[in-house]
């Protein structure tokens, strides 16, 4: 932002080499040319040159080039040069401006200036490269005096077209018996301050103690940087300004020409109110003024380097406001043979000022309709320098272009003049959205961490909107169940959202061909589901078996139609009366009542065995017996082919003869009984390796009895032509929990 005080256009300082203390470096092209954004403007007082900081975060660097060879600007060469260098993080970007007086900057009769720079930077992999940036800046004619106020230093250019001795004033008496005195025979600079005594010296040493005079084709340029020993600090109209004051005098023909180079500048660092930027300086700097006839010509303001004219600072909103009317510079002028000039004095300040982190912090709102099933949460209050690169939901944390591939609604949208918002939208069956049963209803719940960078410096902030619903008509399906003679039966009425679910036994869906398939009575009207499960069907369990009774359970799952998670269950548990069954369950043990005395009357049911005659029954009554083995006990037999494994044992009933001596039992039955379980081979996870077994799906039972079973019942075992064979197994017993069987009735065969 800059303040100027001037008749005519705002330019400024100095463009020519001169005695420096730093050294020069040898220039050479890069062998290749960084892509790297680069502004370059000729603006009011000086050439601006911005670059944008590269991936790398390294800041570039830069060189002043002319035909004497490459100068790095650094800090102290930039103040004694007319460049200042500045780090503008929050815009991600470095700028340079350089005096159209600068070093190094060729000179056109203070008209046209020549800018040559070369653009140091940096990439990720730590190598260097280079390019070149060069400007031609044309400028309006400047005021006979303007003094300068950057930010690291302050300048005063003159110019020199000085008139004869026709307006000596009596004030330059003093100064000149200093000069005379002085025996001046070449240029001599005089540093005064107030209240010490005036020092003399040459140019050169000047130069040393951080003061530079330069000469162009038109002007005279005195440059220092802040905080010198021979400035002082004065308020002045309640700002406080650094004030420096150096004479140059040197001889011409007959005469001692004396020029007065002054520089002023407010040291206001400016302030923020929260809303405006502002900044404080004394309308007129003393010593730059001396007398009653100054008068205020015109009094300026701009941003980035440029005037603006009243018209654009009321359009923008800038104030400007003075409250003292003469603003200008006097020269005294003295007798003898020197002269001094009143001239129009045009004051230029630089000052970069920024507000301290202003907060704008979002807001999010739950836009969210039930009847949509959709999640819609809208974050505001975005301004315009930040962009969403990702979101997190529930912890899954999925990119902007990511989450537009996956399907996900982000849209961005304008809120006012300088700020937008985003709207996100997730349907509640989404895979990251958690879903859960009250006794309200069903609740789904979304956490969303909205992560932004601010742009350009990319600097992340985050965001956290935590969002709820509550169907309370959405609750999986749970039947109403009872118990029958015959087996179990189940019903419900329909509700709205039972299109979420399907209805599931074990890891089969509920459909129509299923229940024909397996039996049950599936009953399906506009208002009821009615289902009607038949013992001995597939998909009970048996537990508890003695030969009185036996429990059996049958389950339906309410499975999500989309996920297929399990997320009600309906079992109904039923007692029932124990006639004659064969179960076969999933962890391989077979469970059979049957009644003996259906082939032998008088025979009696404690004197049988299975296969292994050690292995007896495990309860009697006067006709049954009830036995429970594991499969890879009790001398049963197996058979594996490419499909099945087929288990077999026999139920045999051992006759007492009487003899004269004493009872004897013969090893010849005359009761056989054959009970198979047949499982698919490849639902069955291991057979006797670990002595253990488990199956996906529970067995098909078989039950072969001579008398009673008609043969068209039955399916012996037969030689088959693929590979297969038949084994003993171990007759150790195992445990085994009886979950998942297939069971069959003595007089029934199921396939």
């Amino acid at each position: 932002m800059a303040f100027g005080f001037f008749s005519g256009e705002l330019l400024l300082l100095c463009a020519v080499a001169c005695a420096l203390r730093d050294s020069k470096n040898t220039w050479q092209q890069s062998s290749r040319l960084p892509q790297v954004p680069t502004e370059v403007e000729c603006k009011a007082h000086s050439l601006f040159l911005s670059v944008d900081i590269p991936a790398s975060g390294r800041e570039p660097r830069f060189e002043a080039i002319d035909a004497t060879g490459a100068y790095p600007v650094t800090e102290s060469y930039g103040a004694q040069c007319g460049y200042t260098y500045s780090v503008q993080p929050m815009l991600g970007r470095v700028d340079l401006r350089a005096s159209y007086f600068s070093c190094h900057t060729g000179n056109q009769n203070d008209e046209v200036f020549t800018f040559m720079f070369g653009v140091f930077v940096m990439d990720e992999s730590g190598k260097e490269s280079f390019f070149n940036v060069s400007k031609t800046c044309s400028v309006p004619p400047l005021s006979p005096r303007v003094v300068t106020c950057e930010e690291n230093y302050m300048e005063v250019s003159v110019r020199t077209d000085l008139p004869t001795a026709g307006s000596i004033k009596e004030d330059f008496s003093a100064a000149l018996a200093v000069a005379q005195s002085s025996a001046v025979e070449a240029w001599q600079v005089m540093l005064q301050q107030e209240g010490q005594q005036s020092e003399v010296m040459s140019i050169e040493d000047a130069a040393t103690l951080g003061y530079f005079i330069m000469v162009t084709p038109g002007r005279l340029v005195f440059r220092t940087t802040f905080g010198q020993r021979h400035a002082s600090v004065k308020m002045v109209d309640g700002g406080a300004a650094e004030v420096i004051q150096a004479t140059v005098f040197f001889r011409r023909n007959w005469m001692v020409v004396m020029v007065d180079l002054v520089a002023a500048c407010s040291l206001d660092k400016g302030s923020f109110d929260g809303y405006r930027l502002h900044w404080r300086t004394p309308p007129v700097r003393t010593p730059l003024v001396v007398g009653p006839s100054l008068r205020r010509e015109y009094i300026g303001m701009g941003v980035d380097g440029e005037v603006v004219d009243e018209r654009a600072v009321k359009d923008r909103g800038y104030y400007v406001t003075v409250g003292e009317e003469t603003v200008g510079s006097s020269i005294s002028s003295a007798a003898g043979s020197g002269i001094r000039k009143g001239v129009v004095t045009k004051h230029d300040v630089v000052r970069q000022m920024a507000t301290p982190p202003v907060p704008r912090p979002p807001f999010s709102v739950n836009q969210t309709t039930l009847e949509e099933r959709v999640f819609q949460v809208f974050l505001g209050n975005i301004p315009s320098d930040v962009e969403l690169v990702s979101v997190e939901l529930n912890g899954q944390e999925i990119s902007v272009s990511t989450a537009a591939q996956m399907g996900y609604s982000i849209t961005r949208v304008s809120e006012g003049k300088d700020t937008f918002a985003y709207i996100i939208r997730v349907p509640f069956d989404d895979q990251f959205v958690v879903k859960q049963y009250t006794s309200a209803g069903f609740e789904y719940s979304l956490e969303i961490k909205w992560t932004l960078n601010i742009r350009p410096q990319m600097e992340a902030y985050y965001h956290y909107s935590s969002v709820s619903a509550l169907i309370v008509d959405a609750l999986p399906p749970v039947f109403d169940s009872m118990c029958t003679d015959s087996g179990i039966s189940f019903m419900k009425d329909h509700q709205q959202y039972d299109y979420l679910w399907d209805i599931a036994i074990g890891s089969y869906t509920l459909t129509p061909q299923l229940a024909s398939e397996r039996g049950y009575i599936l009953t399906n009207d506009s208002t009821t589901l009615k289902l009607a499960v038949p013992l001995f069907t597939i998909g009970y369990v048996y537990e508890d078996i003695t030969l009185q009774q036996f429990y059996g359970t049958f389950e339906l799952l309410a499975r999500n139609a989309k996920t297929l998670e399990i997320e009600q269950s309906s079992a109904k548990r039923c007692l029932f009366q124990t006639t004659e069954l064969l179960v076969c369950s999933t962890e391989g043990v077979m469970s059979v009542v049957a009644d003996i005395t259906k082939v032998v009357p008088s025979a009696d049911p404690a004197r049988t065995t299975l296969l292994d005659i050690n292995c007896r029954p495990q309860e009697t009554d006067e006709t049954r017996v009830l036995f429970s083995f594991g499969l890879n006990t009790c001398g049963t037999r197996f058979q594996i082919d490419q499909q099945y494994v087929t288990y077999e044992n026999e139920i045999i009933f051992h006759e007492m003869y009487s003899t004269d001596s004493r009872p004897v039992i013969t090893r010849d039955a005359a009761y056989r009984m054959t009970m198979r379980c047949i499982y698919p081979v490849r639902d069955t996870e291991s057979l006797f390796v670990d002595r253990k077994f488990r199956a996906e799906t529970p067995g098909i039972g078989q039950i072969k009895d001579p008398v009673k079973v008609p043969p068209q019942m039955l399916k012996p075992m037969q030689t088959v032509t693929k590979p297969s064979f038949w084994g003993s197994v171990a007759r150790k017993p195992a445990e085994h929990a009886r979950v998942g069987q297939w069971s069959a009735p003595l007089d029934k065969y199921a396939q």
